[in-house]
Protein backbone atom coordinates (compact mmCIF):
# COMPACT_ATOMS: atom_id res chain seq x y z
CA UNK A 1 0.00 0.00 0.00
CA UNK A 2 2.81 2.43 0.88
CA UNK A 3 5.87 0.73 -0.59
CA UNK A 4 6.22 2.77 -3.77
CA UNK A 5 5.71 6.18 -2.20
CA UNK A 6 8.08 5.33 0.67
CA UNK A 7 10.73 4.15 -1.77
CA UNK A 8 10.55 7.43 -3.69
CA UNK A 9 10.69 9.39 -0.45
CA UNK A 10 13.78 7.49 0.71
CA UNK A 11 15.56 8.15 -2.59
CA UNK A 12 14.82 11.89 -2.45
CA UNK A 13 15.79 12.06 1.21
CA UNK A 14 19.09 10.34 0.44
CA UNK A 15 19.86 12.93 -2.25
CA UNK A 16 19.28 15.78 0.20
CA UNK A 17 21.46 14.22 2.91
CA UNK A 18 24.30 13.45 0.45
CA UNK A 19 24.23 16.90 -1.16
CA UNK A 20 26.95 19.47 -0.52
CA UNK A 21 24.39 22.11 0.48
CA UNK A 22 24.60 23.89 3.81
CA UNK A 23 22.84 22.45 6.85
CA UNK A 24 20.22 25.19 6.59
CA UNK A 25 19.55 24.50 2.92
CA UNK A 26 19.28 20.76 3.57
CA UNK A 27 16.90 21.44 6.45
CA UNK A 28 14.62 23.61 4.30
CA UNK A 29 14.53 21.00 1.52
CA UNK A 30 14.07 18.18 4.01
CA UNK A 31 11.19 19.87 5.82
CA UNK A 32 9.37 20.41 2.53
CA UNK A 33 9.95 16.81 1.44
CA UNK A 34 8.81 15.35 4.78
CA UNK A 35 5.70 17.50 4.93
CA UNK A 36 4.74 16.40 1.42
CA UNK A 37 5.33 12.77 2.35
CA UNK A 38 3.24 12.98 5.52
CA UNK A 39 0.42 14.61 3.60
CA UNK A 40 0.46 11.76 1.09
CA UNK A 41 0.36 9.20 3.89
CA UNK A 42 -2.43 11.07 5.63
CA UNK A 43 -4.58 11.21 2.51
CA UNK A 44 -3.95 7.54 1.83
CA UNK A 45 -5.02 6.57 5.36
CA UNK A 46 -8.13 8.75 5.12
CA UNK A 47 -9.03 7.08 1.84
CA UNK A 48 -8.41 3.42 2.68
CA UNK A 49 -7.73 3.21 6.44
CA UNK A 50 -6.37 -0.11 7.78
CA UNK A 51 -7.45 -3.70 7.39
CA UNK A 52 -6.93 -4.55 11.05
CA UNK A 53 -5.34 -3.39 14.30
CA UNK A 54 -1.97 -4.99 13.51
CA UNK A 55 -1.63 -3.06 10.27
CA UNK A 56 -2.58 0.14 12.10
CA UNK A 57 0.08 -0.50 14.75
CA UNK A 58 2.68 -1.26 12.09
CA UNK A 59 1.90 1.99 10.29
CA UNK A 60 2.07 4.25 13.35
CA UNK A 61 5.00 2.41 14.94
CA UNK A 62 7.22 1.74 11.94
CA UNK A 63 6.12 3.66 8.87
CA UNK A 64 4.81 7.12 9.76
CA UNK A 65 7.60 7.81 12.31
CA UNK A 66 10.22 7.52 9.57
CA UNK A 67 9.30 10.72 7.65
CA UNK A 68 8.02 12.27 10.88
CA UNK A 69 11.38 11.76 12.58
CA UNK A 70 13.20 13.41 9.69
CA UNK A 71 10.75 16.32 9.77
CA UNK A 72 11.55 16.84 13.45
CA UNK A 73 15.27 16.33 12.82
CA UNK A 74 15.39 18.90 10.02
CA UNK A 75 13.23 21.30 12.06
CA UNK A 76 15.63 21.07 15.00
CA UNK A 77 18.62 21.65 12.72
CA UNK A 78 16.93 24.64 11.09
CA UNK A 79 16.16 26.14 14.50
CA UNK A 80 19.72 25.52 15.63
CA UNK A 81 21.29 27.03 12.51
CA UNK A 82 19.12 30.13 12.74
CA UNK A 83 19.61 30.72 16.47
CA UNK A 84 23.26 29.84 17.03
CA UNK A 85 25.35 32.96 17.75
CA UNK A 86 26.89 34.39 14.61
CA UNK A 87 30.23 35.26 16.18
CA UNK A 88 32.42 33.99 19.00
CA UNK A 89 33.49 30.37 19.28
CA UNK A 90 32.80 30.29 23.03
CA UNK A 91 29.27 31.61 22.52
CA UNK A 92 28.61 29.00 19.85
CA UNK A 93 29.95 26.19 22.03
CA UNK A 94 27.82 27.36 24.95
CA UNK A 95 24.73 27.37 22.73
CA UNK A 96 25.38 23.84 21.46
CA UNK A 97 26.06 22.55 24.96
CA UNK A 98 22.68 23.93 26.02
CA UNK A 99 21.13 22.02 23.12
CA UNK A 100 22.73 18.81 24.43
CA UNK A 101 21.25 19.49 27.86
CA UNK A 102 17.80 19.86 26.28
CA UNK A 103 18.22 16.53 24.50
CA UNK A 104 19.34 14.81 27.69
CA UNK A 105 16.39 16.29 29.57
CA UNK A 106 14.00 14.95 26.92
CA UNK A 107 15.41 11.44 27.17
CA UNK A 108 15.33 11.56 30.98
CA UNK A 109 11.67 12.63 30.94
CA UNK A 110 10.74 9.85 28.55
CA UNK A 111 13.05 7.17 29.90
CA UNK A 112 10.35 4.52 30.40
CA UNK A 113 9.02 4.83 26.86
CA UNK A 114 12.52 4.87 25.34
CA UNK A 115 13.36 1.72 27.31
CA UNK A 116 10.13 0.07 26.12
CA UNK A 117 11.00 0.77 22.48
CA UNK A 118 14.69 -0.11 22.76
CA UNK A 119 13.82 -3.47 24.29
CA UNK A 120 11.49 -4.16 21.34
CA UNK A 121 8.50 -4.68 23.62
CA UNK A 122 5.03 -4.78 22.10
CA UNK A 123 2.61 -5.41 24.99
CA UNK A 124 1.50 -1.74 25.03
CA UNK A 125 1.52 -1.22 21.28
CA UNK A 126 -2.27 -1.26 21.06
CA UNK A 127 -2.31 1.72 23.45
CA UNK A 128 0.68 3.56 22.04
CA UNK A 129 0.12 3.07 18.32
CA UNK A 130 -3.62 2.93 17.63
CA UNK A 131 -5.87 5.94 17.45
CA UNK A 132 -8.37 4.52 19.95
CA UNK A 133 -6.05 5.42 22.82
CA UNK A 134 -4.62 8.72 21.63
CA UNK A 135 -6.23 10.69 24.48
CA UNK A 136 -4.78 8.44 27.19
CA UNK A 137 -1.14 9.46 26.96
CA UNK A 138 -1.06 12.77 25.12
CA UNK A 139 2.28 13.96 23.86
CA UNK A 140 2.35 17.66 23.09
CA UNK A 141 5.65 18.75 21.53
CA UNK A 142 6.97 22.24 22.08
CA UNK A 143 6.88 22.68 18.31
CA UNK A 144 3.80 21.66 16.37
CA UNK A 145 5.74 19.83 13.67
CA UNK A 146 2.81 18.08 12.01
CA UNK A 147 -0.26 16.82 13.81
CA UNK A 148 -3.78 15.93 12.81
CA UNK A 149 -5.95 14.10 15.36
CA UNK A 150 -7.19 11.43 12.95
CA UNK A 151 -3.66 10.82 11.75
CA UNK A 152 -1.99 10.50 15.14
CA UNK A 153 -1.76 8.13 18.07
CA UNK A 154 -0.67 8.94 21.60
CA UNK A 155 2.96 7.98 21.00
CA UNK A 156 3.80 7.92 17.29
CA UNK A 157 5.17 11.46 17.38
CA UNK A 158 7.03 10.78 20.60
CA UNK A 159 8.69 7.76 18.97
CA UNK A 160 9.52 9.88 15.94
CA UNK A 161 11.08 12.52 18.17
CA UNK A 162 13.21 9.91 19.95
CA UNK A 163 14.61 8.81 16.59
CA UNK A 164 15.03 12.42 15.45
CA UNK A 165 17.03 13.38 18.51
CA UNK A 166 19.37 10.43 18.05
CA UNK A 167 20.24 12.02 14.70
CA UNK A 168 20.29 15.53 16.14
CA UNK A 169 22.85 14.49 18.77
CA UNK A 170 25.19 13.46 15.96
CA UNK A 171 24.69 16.84 14.26
CA UNK A 172 25.52 18.67 17.51
CA UNK A 173 28.64 16.57 18.10
CA UNK A 174 29.86 17.22 14.57
CA UNK A 175 29.25 20.95 15.03
CA UNK A 176 31.17 20.95 18.32
CA UNK A 177 34.01 19.00 16.76
CA UNK A 178 34.39 21.63 14.05
CA UNK A 179 34.55 24.32 16.74
CA UNK A 180 36.87 22.29 18.97
CA UNK A 181 39.05 20.21 16.65
CA UNK A 182 41.69 19.73 19.35
CA UNK A 183 39.32 18.71 22.14
CA UNK A 184 40.60 15.18 22.63
CA UNK A 185 38.58 14.69 25.82
CA UNK A 186 35.36 14.81 23.78
CA UNK A 187 36.55 13.47 20.46
CA UNK A 188 39.51 11.22 21.09
CA UNK A 189 40.13 8.70 18.36
CA UNK A 190 39.51 5.19 19.60
CA UNK A 191 41.62 3.09 17.30
CA UNK A 192 41.28 -0.61 17.83
CA UNK A 193 44.85 -1.64 17.13
CA UNK A 194 44.10 -5.35 17.07
CA UNK A 195 41.29 -5.09 14.52
CA UNK A 196 42.38 -4.68 10.92
CA UNK A 197 40.02 -5.22 8.00
CA UNK A 198 41.76 -7.77 5.81
CA UNK A 199 38.95 -8.31 3.30
CA UNK A 200 38.20 -6.14 0.32
CA UNK A 201 36.81 -2.66 0.84
CA UNK A 202 33.94 -3.54 -1.47
CA UNK A 203 32.97 -6.38 0.84
CA UNK A 204 32.97 -4.02 3.81
CA UNK A 205 30.75 -1.54 1.97
CA UNK A 206 28.36 -4.38 1.18
CA UNK A 207 28.18 -5.21 4.88
CA UNK A 208 27.73 -1.57 5.88
CA UNK A 209 24.83 -1.08 3.46
CA UNK A 210 23.17 -4.28 4.69
CA UNK A 211 23.31 -3.06 8.30
CA UNK A 212 22.09 0.39 7.26
CA UNK A 213 18.99 -0.83 5.43
CA UNK A 214 18.20 -3.31 8.22
CA UNK A 215 17.56 -0.42 10.59
CA UNK A 216 19.14 -2.41 13.42
CA UNK A 217 21.56 0.32 14.49
CA UNK A 218 20.06 3.05 16.68
CA UNK A 219 16.61 1.86 15.57
CA UNK A 220 17.44 3.11 12.07
CA UNK A 221 18.04 6.62 13.42
CA UNK A 222 21.51 6.89 11.97
CA UNK A 223 22.81 7.91 8.58
CA UNK A 224 24.95 5.82 6.28
CA UNK A 225 28.03 8.01 6.59
CA UNK A 226 28.07 7.68 10.38
CA UNK A 227 28.02 3.90 10.17
CA UNK A 228 30.77 3.99 7.56
CA UNK A 229 32.94 6.29 9.70
CA UNK A 230 32.47 4.00 12.70
CA UNK A 231 33.60 0.98 10.70
CA UNK A 232 36.64 2.90 9.47
CA UNK A 233 37.56 3.58 13.09
CA UNK A 234 36.93 0.04 14.34
CA UNK A 235 38.80 -1.71 11.54
CA UNK A 236 41.54 0.90 10.90
CA UNK A 237 40.61 1.19 7.25
CA UNK A 238 39.93 4.16 5.01
CA UNK A 239 36.94 3.74 2.72
CA UNK A 240 36.78 5.86 -0.37
CA UNK A 241 33.51 6.88 -2.02
CA UNK A 242 31.07 4.32 -0.54
CA UNK A 243 28.24 5.59 -2.75
CA UNK A 244 30.30 4.89 -5.88
CA UNK A 245 31.23 1.46 -4.53
CA UNK A 246 27.56 0.73 -3.84
CA UNK A 247 26.70 1.67 -7.44
CA UNK A 248 29.33 -0.79 -8.64
CA UNK A 249 27.86 -3.50 -6.40
CA UNK A 250 24.40 -2.85 -7.83
CA UNK A 251 25.80 -3.11 -11.34
CA UNK A 252 27.10 -6.64 -10.79
CA UNK A 253 25.75 -9.37 -13.00
CA UNK A 254 24.14 -12.32 -11.24
CA UNK A 255 25.02 -12.53 -7.56
CA UNK A 256 25.10 -8.92 -6.38
CA UNK A 257 25.43 -9.66 -2.64
CA UNK A 258 28.22 -12.18 -2.99
CA UNK A 259 30.01 -11.24 0.24
CA UNK A 260 26.86 -11.51 2.36
CA UNK A 261 26.01 -14.80 0.67
CA UNK A 262 29.54 -16.00 1.34
CA UNK A 263 29.11 -15.20 5.04
CA UNK A 264 25.91 -17.25 5.15
CA UNK A 265 27.60 -20.24 3.50
CA UNK A 266 30.62 -20.08 5.81
CA UNK A 267 28.45 -19.85 8.93
CA UNK A 268 26.29 -22.75 7.80
CA UNK A 269 29.41 -24.82 7.16
CA UNK A 270 30.71 -23.96 10.63
CA UNK A 271 27.41 -25.10 12.17
CA UNK A 272 27.51 -28.36 10.24
CA UNK A 273 31.07 -29.04 11.41
CA UNK A 274 30.03 -28.34 14.99
CA UNK A 275 27.07 -30.71 14.68
CA UNK A 276 29.28 -33.47 13.29
CA UNK A 277 31.84 -32.98 16.06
Amino acid sequence: MFEEVMSLFTDELDLIIKSSDSHLKKADLGIRLCNDMLTKLQLSVEKEDFEDVLSEIDFFKNLKPFPMSYLIYFSEIRSCELNIPKAGVKHKIHFLEKEIKKVNKFFAQNNDFVHYMEQNHNYLDHQFFTRNYRDNFPFTPTINYYQYPEFSTSHDMLWAKVQALYRFIHYIRESLQKLQPDNTSLYSEKKHKLLLWSGSKTALVELIYALYVSGNINHGAIDLQTISTSFEDIFNVKLDNIYKTYSEIKARKGNRTKYLNQLIVQLEQKMHRDDEA
